[in-house]
């Protein structure tokens, strides 16, 4: 069971994705994907993000799921600490996504 380490656009390691689960870099779960429309989202059902050039984390600010909720999944708890891979690098500017709330 492997970790998917995501990072922002600036290259900050934001998240660790496992097991269909978000995971903050600390470990406390913070989201949940779904597989079917390839997003993530929040602890409360709305939708958080989606990953871009492999491995990060964004915030597509004209997604078709900005106003849908999902419902709430449950917390699936801590996975733990995966420690700090440091920064993967910045990717700059990508039209139509943000870093988001993370």
């Amino acid at each position: 069971m492997s970790v998917i380490r995501l990072f922002n656009s600036k290259g900050h390691h934001i998240a660790n994705f496992r097991n269909g689960q978000l995971h903050a870099p600390d470990g406390p779960n913070i989201g949940h994907y779904r597989e079917r429309e390839e997003i993530f989202i929040d602890m409360n059902g709305r939708y958080l993000g989606e990953i871009v050039k492999e491995n990060r984390l964004m915030y597509k600010n004209n997604s078709p799921y900005k106003n849908t909720n999902f419902g709430v999944y449950g917390n699936y708890g801590n996975i733990g600490n995966y420690g700090n891979p440091g920064n993967y690098g910045s990717i700059g500017i990508i039209s139509v996504y943000s870093d988001g709330n993370l």
